[in-house]
């Protein structure tokens, strides 16, 4: 099929390219020309792994195409995606001025009958805006469908994600509309869900929010964990192995990010709002996530008593692993709250400096190895699992840092591992484990109110 893709973000790019693998003959749109000049030469925007080799492919085959012209884009289409961006206002609704721009666009530059589908995520109705806007604007003698069908890729591995996603949601008012869409991913073999327009708006902002919750909820339990004595990844295994429970999403440590999670839970809970229905339980997901984010700066005062003056090592920028988004990540909590308390701070990174000095310029030293960002730390705190830091030989801490006190905010480590090391080490959910350090006298009066009995710091 002759596909075209409005914006060349995230989800835009990384759709257009597994479409193109998929044998169809793709243009992705976008209105930033320095992008498009980028992508035209191969190079990706984004980090996301194994999505460059195969925009280079395509390129090379004359499968995929990028342009910044609408009537290059649409002119021959018969299906458009729109993914372009649905960013967050203020008052936590979602704002949709570059959806709406699409949907006034798109319908001057179409000369046949296609489908127009919705890959942004997008409150529950905007498709029915969508499509009121489209027809208003389309030429008389061709028809338009309006589909919704939403993405569920996961940043660092959405090129998995497309080609062995769990499902496929389709909402349509036309079923020959949802068969064509459906048509496109059955060489795939995911099972496809076949529904409404507004059911299938609901289930992407559904199914982030209940993941969200189980975040939420595991790292409550991990605070428990910590002032019971408990080891909060042997409760995960426990309670994980129930079928009905599942273990994904259950990892305690400083909570989600990125620009879905923190986006939709907040969506949804205005949407609810909207309907007169106060949803209180999502509303103590975003709380509790909100909290979790500070956590390690809390923690950090707790061992040193003060921050004012002491370097702190961020190990880790992005929101997760495997890209180099900042989006709502931890890691610009934990910054600020340094910062707040007088703290110098230097990050390490493997993909996110770029965009960290972009957002928060000199403000913090960007080191380009652990080593050199943990040069005379006083503490290191982790924010990012990459795996960089998580097989990083323990000896670095005790050989490069003035204090070898590291506070993991994603319990990288093991806890056997660590006590062979001469480390001060807090995690999340788990005893700490307090050592001797030759720069000792601020952990002298802690470990004095150490309770053996509760593993808490008092």
């Amino acid at each position: 099929m002759n596909i075209a893709v409005t914006g060349a973000g995230y989800v835009g790019l990384v759709t257009g390219v597994c479409l193109a693998e998929l044998g169809h003959e793709v243009i992705c749109i976008d209105v930033n020309e320095e992008k498009i000049e980028m992508l035209k030469r191969g190079r990706s925007p984004i980090y996301e792994p194994g999505l460059e080799p195969l925009l280079e492919k395509h390129l090379d085959n004359g499968r995929l195409h990028f342009t910044i012209s609408p009537d290059t884009a649409y002119r021959k289409a018969e299906i458009i995606y729109i993914a372009v961006g649905t960013p967050q206002k203020h008052d936590g609704t979602v704002n949709l001025d570059f959806i709406m721009k699409a949907a006034e666009t798109i319908p001057q530059y179409i000369k046949r009958d296609c489908i127009i589908c919705t890959k942004s995520t997008v409150p529950v109705g905007t498709n029915d805006k969508i499509q009121r806007l489209i027809h208003e604007r389309k030429p008389p003698d061709v028809r338009i469908d309006v589909v919704s069908n939403p993405e569920f890729l996961r940043e660092g591995c959405a090129m998995t994600d497309f080609f062995n996603g769990d499902r496929i949601v389709i909402g349509a008012s036309s079923t020959e509309a949802a068969s064509t869409i459906e048509s496109i991913y059955l060489p795939l073999g995911i099972p496809c869900i076949k529904t409404d327009i507004k059911s299938a708006e609901m289930i992407k902002y559904a199914s982030n929010a209940f993941l969200a919750t189980k975040i939420s909820f595991i790292n409550e339990i991990a605070a428990i964990c910590e002032k019971i004595g408990a080891n909060i990844e042997e409760v995960t295994k426990g309670i994980g192995s129930d079928k009905r429970i599942g273990p994904h999403f259950l990892q305690s440590g400083i909570g989600y990010g990125g620009s879905c999670f923190p986006k939709d839970t907040q969506a949804l809970v205005q949407l609810a709002g909207n309907v007169q229905h106060p949803f209180d339980l999502l509303q103590a997901v975003i709380q509790v996530n909100n909290r979790q984010q500070s956590l390690p700066v809390r923690k950090a005062k707790e061992l040193l008593s003060s921050l004012k003056g002491k370097k702190i090592a961020l190990l880790g920028l992005s929101f997760k692993p495997n890209t180099d988004d900042i989006r709502e990540a931890a890691s610009l909590t934990i910054i600020h709250e340094l910062q707040k308390e007088g703290a110098a701070v230097t990050a390490f990174d493997p993909a996110a400096l770029p965009n960290t000095l972009q957002h928060l310029g000199n403000s913090i030293q960007y080191a380009v190895t652990i080593e050199s960002a943990l040069q005379n730390a006083d503490a290191a705190i982790i924010a990012t699992e990459w795996n960089e830091i998580k097989h990083a030989s323990l000896d670095i801490y005790e050989k490069y840092m003035r204090t070898a006190i590291v506070i993991d905010g994603r319990n990288c480590y093991s806890l056997k591992d660590i006590q062979n090391h001469n480390i001060t080490y807090i995690s999340i959910g788990r005893p700490p484990i307090i050592k001797k350090h030759a720069d000792q006298a601020s952990l002298n009066a802690k470990e004095k109110t150490y309770d053996e009995t509760t593993a808490h710091l008092l």
